[in-house]
């Protein structure tokens, strides 16, 4: 299970390392794509095939279904890690994510996200002011 948070800055070339304790997990090769909430998602590859079961699955005759899988999967790249463990964030999920200098990594269970750093924290202090308002929400779930 990936779970944490790292800070990283990129490099000159867009490239940023992936820490060691994300590396067992993602391997050497995974999937980048546009998340939710202005992340970027990395995806190792048995939690992707799992993903694109569950988009294949979709509605096609869906509006809201045609749409997300479009968006989603548009974004989506392959990625091998190199020698020194880095990769590079093409400027168009750069451009999204808003990605420009520092970064954070954050483990979420079967994935990960990188955000820009600064909005990492502001997405943090608005969900942290209604954490409690949602954690009671979670048993709607079987939480």
């Amino acid at each position: 299970m990936m779970m944490g948070e790292s800070n990283h800055s990129l490099d000159d070339k867009g490239r940023i390392i992936i820490p060691s304790r994300l590396r067992q997990e993602l391997c050497e090769r995974f999937i980048m794509t546009k998340g939710l909430d202005g992340c970027l998602f990395f995806y190792p590859m048995d939690e992707w095939r799992t993903m694109e079961e569950r988009l294949k699955a979709l509605p096609m005759t869906n509006a809201n279904a045609r749409a997300f899988a479009r968006l989603f999967l548009a974004g989506a790249q392959d990625v091998e890690v190199d020698r020194q463990y880095r990769i590079t964030i093409p400027p168009r999920l750069r451009e999204y994510g808003a990605i420009q200098k520092e970064v954070v990594l954050v483990g979420v269970s079967n994935r990960v996200e990188l955000w820009a750093e600064e909005r990492w924290r502001a997405y943090q202090e608005t969900a942290q002011a209604g954490y409690e308002d949602v954690a009671e929400k979670m048993g709607d779930f079987g939480f």
